[in-house]
Order: C-alpha cells, then structure tokens, then sequence
C-alpha cells in the first residue's frame, strides 16, 4: 500500500465520481457506503462478513468508545482496529452528532461539551482537543472534527450561531491533529437549510486545507428535496481533488441522488436496525 493519504478521481459522469482514498491500511473504492459499528462491532454480522458484502471500511463511534469500554482501554487493547479484529480503514465520528441527539444531557460552550452519560449520568467533558485526542487512542484512521449539528426546523441565528463554533472548533482539531502521516481529519460542513451559510461554511473550511470534508446536519427532519438543494449548493464549494462524505444517510434513493450530486461517501445505521 502507501505510507500517505491519498485521493484520486478514477472516472467522472455529470458530477457523479468514481475513485480511490489509498492509505496504509488499505483503499477505499468509492462511492464508498461505510456500515456504521458505534462500539467497535457491525451489529449482527462477524467482520468477514462486512468484508465479504464489499466494505473498505466501517464506522466507530467516538463518543459511544470513550463511555464504554473507554478510549484508554481500547488504546492498552492494541487499538480498535485490533479490538475489533477489523484490519482495514476505520473512520470516527467526533462525537458532534451526540451534541444534537442527546442534548437533554450536554452543556455546550466554546471550550466544549459537559456530558452526562446515558449509561450511568456520570459527566465527561468532550472539547475538540480530547476529541481528537480520544480518536487518536483509538487509532482511527479518517478523524472528524468535533462539530455542532442543528436539529431542523431551527432559527437561522441559531444555525448561524452552531456553524460559526464548529468552525472555530475545526482550526482547533486542525492544530490539535497536527500532521499524522497516512491518517486524514475530516472538516464537517454545516449551516443547516441556509444556502448562505452553507455555501460560508464550505469555503471557510476549504480555506483550511483538510484532506477530506464532510457534509453535515441533513437528514435530520428535513424532506429530501432540501437536503439534495444544499448538496447542489454545498459540493461545488469543495475541492474536487478532496473526498466528500454525506454524514448520516443511507437510504438506496438518497445514496444515489447524492452520488449524483458528488457525494463519495455514506454512512447509516439503518442497515443494521
């Protein structure tokens, strides 16, 4: 394989890609779907079996690892690739979804957020530096940014306000992640059903120069017609020569009309539910 992360466009058709993300633990053909495994497992298969139905790579949740078994643990155990008897690339998700869904439980400010768990209510505080600090333990190979995501329908001040942090955030990660050979951290657009702030978002983080962008907070209450609007609006804001993740959908119709629109990459639990 390749000491480096690497990506490259392999055949285009209308704004619809086929390529390549090469890293040392393996390539990721894409559009890629990556089967989501929150604790280190794909719920309901063995990890041949992921692999048999054409998986390059698989999901751990960053904030569901570091309550149980926790971050440290998984480190002592040989990291989560050995954890998880899984060889190939595995991505993280920061945590920023947890900010949204389980809001009854978190405390947010510009340092970062107060948890309480929602195993046993004792508190942890999350910021972007222990995020990538706890996905660093874990021995991810793509790590994404600690990110507010916005529930929709919401106020466009309230979007405004999340957006803003999350690129604040982002520099921090950037600058906490440093420079890890062969790994990538992923910035996460976000701006909610705003074409604006989206389209302020894209640039902000593509002036940052990350190896790889996310598109986040869609599929979260809006129709579809709204989410595939920001992806004509979000895309072409990104590099082109930068894989692309749409986080969070995975049905057949939105995979392919995002696809469609650039998109390189899904992730959703819905498979294994």
């Amino acid at each position: 394989m390749t000491d480096a992360f690497s990506f490259k466009v392999l055949a285009t058709d209308g704004k619809a890609r086929r390529g390549a993300i090469t890293m040392p633990r393996g390539e990721i053909r894409t559009p890629a779907f990556m089967p989501v495994g929150t604790g280190g497992t794909v719920k309901t298969m063995y990890m041949d079996q992921v692999r048999g139905v054409g998986a390059d790579i698989i999901l751990g949740n960053t904030y569901h690892l570091m309550l149980r078994p926790g971050a440290e643990r998984v480190a002592r155990l040989g990291g989560l690739h050995e954890f998880a008897r899984w060889p190939h690339p595995i991505l993280t998700d920061s945590g920023g979804f947890q900010v949204m869904s389980l809001s009854k439980l978190r405390k947010l400010t510009e340092k970062g957020v107060t948890f309480r768990s929602h195993i046993d209510g004792a508190a942890y505080e999350m910021s972007p530096e222990r995020s990538i600090e706890i996905q660093g333990m874990l021995d991810s190979d793509i790590q994404m940014q600690l990110d507010e995501c916005t529930a929709l329908p919401a106020e466009t001040k309230e979007i405004e306000r999340a957006m803003e942090l999350s690129l604040r955030w982002a520099e921090r990660c950037k600058t906490a992640f440093g420079d890890q050979p062969g790994k990538a951290m992923f910035g996460i657009v976000q701006g909610g059903d705003n074409a604006g702030l989206r389209v302020r978002s894209a640039r902000a983080l593509s002036a940052m120069g990350l190896k790889g962008y996310a598109v986040g907070g869609l599929a979260v209450g809006e129709p579809q017609a709204v989410m595939l609007e920001m992806l004509d609006i979000t895309c072409p804001e990104l590099q082109a020569d930068k894989p692309r993740y749409l986080m969070g959908v995975g049905t057949p119709d939105d995979i392919l009309k995002s696809v469609a629109r650039g998109i390189d990459m899904f992730d959703c639990v819905m498979p294994t539910r």
